[in-house]
């Protein structure tokens, strides 16, 4: 077996783990973004993008409704595969259609380049790395907004989705932050 599909095969199981895990969490959350809106408020202003959470992911709502009322706030648009993400403008309780892959994105307002980016994931670990859902689209959208200034990719995930360790890849782009239901981690 090479080392790139082992690579996946370990990647895979990962995933399936974690979803198993994020599915527990979810079922049993109360509050989950107390921190993230925290955080967020500690950094007025700057542009933020969230998502509008699918099946058992995380929230991020809450903490989006009151970023936008200091900051212009936007959620990821799948223009393509192989592309990088955009951010359309969101503001609560604008009207949504279903994008790529179901999740709802705003029908109509301005693109945003964020400054904060709110990631959802499957599974974490303490170094800041992310498993995803393996499109890279977080990826690709990262090392674009980093080549072009300042950005912090905040991981938003429930605490039981933490594992010991993530395979990464090369183009896997790291996280700044991880932010769960129950606390701050910075990464090591």
């Amino acid at each position: 077996m090479s080392g790139h599909t082992g690579l996946a095969a370990r990647k895979r199981a990962a995933r399936e783990a974690a979803f198993l895990r994020r599915e527990m969490a979810h079922r049993s959350a109360g509050s989950q973004a107390e921190h993230l809106t925290r955080w967020i408020a500690e950094h007025p202003g700057l542009p933020v993008a969230g998502y509008m959470a699918m099946r058992s992911e995380i929230d991020p709502a809450p903490a989006m409704a009151k970023a936008s009322e200091t900051a212009r706030v936007g959620v990821p648009v799948i223009e393509g595969a192989g592309r990088p993400l955009r951010f359309r403008e969101w503001t609560p309780g604008c009207e949504l259609e279903k994008g790529h892959f179901g999740a709802d994105i705003p029908v109509a307002g301005d693109w945003i380049v964020p400054r904060i980016v709110i990631l959802p994931l499957v599974a974490f670990d303490r170094h800041g790395h992310r498993l995803g859902y393996g499109g890279g689209f977080y990826d690709r959208t990262l090392e674009l907004l980093r080549a072009a200034g300042p950005v912090v990719a905040v991981g938003f995930a429930f605490a039981a989705q933490e594992t010991e360790e993530i395979p990464v890849e090369e183009t896997d782009q790291p996280l700044d932050l991880i932010i769960t239901e129950s606390g701050i981690i910075v990464p090591s």
